[in-house]
């Protein structure tokens, strides 16, 4: 028993707020971490169920990882208060921030509540743009490796695997997705932005009027015009939201209605963010060739 309290102890303790972070996480520390991912994967990325199982999580914490551009800013500040773990601090090294020397698509001019949800510091669902979610595994290396030094062989190896890994897949994902180069499409919400740069589509809008607030008949009017005047092909729902109304939207205007994850875990056999990415381009090119 003491044996095993000695290893618990000499692990590095990481939190995560996505899926995703804690799979870069787990392959960069391997054996060295423990660690645990808060948000089940179909809920809004948005926010987090408050429970007070959390709060001691971070009391054992070395490290926070958080997507940042204000993601989690719903539920991640009151628990760092509530914590008093001086090490994960916003501002201390524990403090990972993976969204520095990212550029920022979508900076609202306003953030006005009438605009609804909006992020004041931008778009933060970067991580389906698998280009920039190497920087999220370089920002997590490099925080491991600050806080045990005396495995930073390990982990820089671990990360230039993975990142070698990445790298391979990106080349196999754009090849792939030479397809979908131009093609339409809608999604619920206005998680796709980063991804439709990256690879080339062109993302028209969403089935949510404004962020976090539903859509009026006149909307969805509005929104079936401009897909058949485009002729969009696809309409995409992710999983946290209702099938009704992409449903309707894609038997009025042909498109096909495709569920796709925004982290990993969020559709079966989706648990690794590669796998997510795979299935994310697989079933896109799918819906494309109908």
């Amino acid at each position: 028993m003491l044996a095993a309290t000695a290893a618990y102890a000499e692990k590095i303790h990481v939190v995560t707020t996505l899926t995703d972070l804690a799979d870069f996480a787990r392959n960069v520390a391997a054996s060295m971490w423990m660690c645990s991912a808060w948000r089940p994967a179909s809920r809004t990325t948005h926010g987090v169920p408050m429970k007070p199982s959390f709060v001691p999580r971070l009391n054992r914490a070395d490290l926070i990882v958080l997507v940042g551009f204000d993601c989690e800013h719903a539920f991640l500040p009151a628990l760092l208060e509530a914590s008093k773990n001086p090490r994960i601090q916003k501002g201390k090294p524990g403090y990972v921030d993976c969204s520095e020397g990212i550029l920022p698509l979508e900076v609202p001019k306003s953030t006005d509540h009438s605009e609804g949800d909006v992020h004041p510091y931008g778009n933060p669902h970067y991580m389906l743009d698998p280009v920039l979610a190497k920087t999220a595994v370089k920002h997590i290396a490099a925080a491991l490796i600050a806080t045990a030094p005396q495995y930073e062989a390990d982990f820089t190896r671990n990360r230039d695997a993975y990142l070698a890994t990445l790298d391979a897949k990106i080349a196999g994902w754009q090849k792939d997705a030479t397809v979908l180069k131009g093609a339409k499409f809608i999604s619920y919400h206005g998680h796709w932005h980063y991804f439709a740069e990256r690879f080339g589509m062109d993302y028209i809008g969403t089935i949510e009027l404004k962020p976090g607030i539903d859509p009026t008949p006149r909307h969805i009017e509005e929104l079936v015009a401009e897909m058949k005047a485009g002729h969009a092909s696809i309409v995409v729902r992710e999983p946290q939201f209702p099938e009704k109304v992409p449903a309707l939207i894609a038997r009025q205007t042909g498109a096909t209605l495709v569920k796709l994850p925004i982290m990993p875990g969020g559709v079966p056999k989706t648990d690794t963010y590669i796998e997510m990415m795979d299935y994310i381009i697989q079933t896109l090119v799918g819906a494309q060739h109908k």
